[in-house]
């Protein structure tokens, strides 16, 4: 079976255990997580989980349908019209070629966030795929780390 990439939003109840019923959830049937994250939805009593999974139509089916049934659960959305964008810190030695860094990052919905005595910080928020594109186009400039958010995603 083929398996495809889904992008799951959920909106839950703001109470203690949420989160820990709905990764208990994909832990005990053995559903991988991608990516997760969890924020507050402003003025109100809720927050939206976006959940990125890789399975086959039916296990993206069953994951969609025992999330309905999680009681702290209000809505579920894994329509394949979602905007989505990642962000990713990404920092650099100042000896480097800034200019050319700086290029790409703006390239790539970016720029640099901080400069310091050694190193330089560049963020970045995009599309995952082209996130994949910017972290193969910065290696020639020897990266000292990289930290990737996880994906965020809103209906069209």
């Amino acid at each position: 079976m083929q398996e495809e990439r889904r992008v799951i939003s959920v909106i839950v109840a703001n109470e203690a255990s949420a989160l820990s019923r709905i990764s208990g959830l994909f832990s005990a049937r053995g559903y991988n997580v991608v990516s997760l994250t969890v924020a507050p939805i402003p003025e109100s009593d809720y927050s939206r989980l976006t959940i990125v999974t890789v399975g086959s139509v039916r296990v993206i089916e069953q994951i969609t349908k025992q999330l309905h049934k999680l009681i702290p659960v209000l809505r579920v959305s894994d329509t394949q019209e979602m905007i989505e964008k990642e962000m990713v810190l990404t920092k650099f030695p100042i000896t480097e070629d800034l200019n050319n860094i700086s290029v790409l990052a703006n390239a790539y919905n970016g720029k640099i966030v901080n400069v310091g005595t050694d190193t330089i910080i560049v963020m970045i928020a995009d599309e995952p795929k082209r996130v994949e594109h910017f972290l193969t186009a910065i290696r020639r400039y020897h990266p000292l780390e990289i930290v990737r958010g996880g994906t965020v995603a809103v209906d069209r």
